[in-house]
């Protein structure tokens, strides 16, 4: 089998939007006369506005069909990227997964501070005063 037959196109298009390694493929045309002429196939792209609950905020991308069909199943954006694997994702998934990180990073931090001054205010009320008996 021909090697450049079976190779990928990498395209500068994938890299601004989520295709979920969809690539151009090529082909041939083979009528009835058997001429084969050369064609391509390219992702099936729609442009789609989704909203981000992590981020609180609605985003712009393109996205390939099967890519829409991935994020409807996965029950959102937030959980597609952070599922995906980075590789599948392009640069612009890369960079919006990144961003949800660093958001739920804060998030967790900012608990995790709440909490520990809940606990230290229960513990300061539960010791007893100078000059009580326990």
């Amino acid at each position: 089998m021909n090697p450049s037959a079976v190779a990928q196109a990498t395209f500068k298009r994938a890299q601004r939007g989520l295709f979920g390694g969809k690539h151009i493929q090529f082909g041939n045309n083979v009528p009835f006369s058997k001429t084969k002429t050369r064609r391509t196939w390219l992702p099936n792209v729609q442009p789609k506005r989704l909203f981000s609950e992590t981020l609180n905020d609605w985003i712009k991308l393109n996205m390939t069909t099967s890519v829409i069909r991935t994020v409807d199943k996965k029950g959102g954006l937030d959980r597609y990227l952070l599922d995906t694997k980075p590789e599948l994702l392009g640069q612009k998934g890369v960079e919006i997964r990144q961003r949800i990180l660093d958001v739920l990073k804060q998030k967790r931090a900012k608990a995790a501070t709440a909490k520990l001054d809940i606990n230290s205010s229960t513990l300061s009320s539960a010791t007893p005063a100078s000059g009580a008996r326990v």
